[in-house]
């Protein structure tokens, strides 16, 4: 699994994750794959980070699913919009990327898959398999070592500064206490609109 943070505070908001792969019991660490848990998307409105946990295959199928958008289409900006774009995006992620969709015979709906993290200027959202889209007015994280992420940074944010100090405590917990989580991390700060 993996870590990943989104915070948004004193005007910025930032983006983070460990770098740790794990297959079953096999961790591949940083020393041997370069992996990036984080990408960057140019959407209509501007720029926006996506992060997100679970099965490697996700990271290069949703990297490449939405740079294949139009940027017009490519929206993610507010809830909605990324409601919008994720909508949009299902079916190309069934038909040209073969998603199982399927999780159980009790599902209200077709799930993605994915659990997503994103950071731009506008703030900080999370992405759920049902394309439940939550806008987060602090911090928040996902993946295997969110419990200690979120603790370090219920810890940190009320006397940290910036964004991106209390980013680092969430990963610093995470990479120490899960064990599918490791450094380096990989951390992107964005200026939020209308701060000075």
């Amino acid at each position: 699994m993996t870590a990943v943070v989104v915070v948004r505070k004193g005007g910025q908001v930032a983006i983070g994750a460990d770098s740790l792969v794990t297959f079953g019991d096999t961790r591949l660490s940083h020393r041997f794959e370069a992996n990036e848990k984080l990408f960057k998307v140019q959407a209509h409105g501007g720029p926006s980070y996506v992060g997100m946990a679970g099965t490697v295959a996700h990271f290069p199928v949703l990297r490449k699913a939405l740079n294949a958008l139009p940027q017009d289409q490519l929206r993610l900006h507010s809830r909605d919009e990324v409601f919008d774009t994720f909508t949009r995006l299902h079916p190309l992620l069934k038909e040209t990327f073969f998603l199982q969709t399927k999780e159980d015979d009790n599902d209200p709906y077709e799930s993605s898959q994915f659990s997503v993290l994103i950071a731009n200027a506008s703030g900080i959202y999370g992405l759920y398999s049902y394309r439940e889209v939550f806008e987060f007015k602090e911090f928040w994280g996902i993946g295997s070592g969110r419990s200690f992420a979120l603790g370090a940074m219920h810890a940190t944010y009320a006397r940290a500064k910036t964004a991106r100090e209390v980013a680092e405590a969430g990963l610093a917990a995470s990479c120490e206490f899960d064990r599918n989580s490791a450094a380096p991390i990989n951390l992107f700060t964005i200026k939020l609109k209308g701060s000075v």
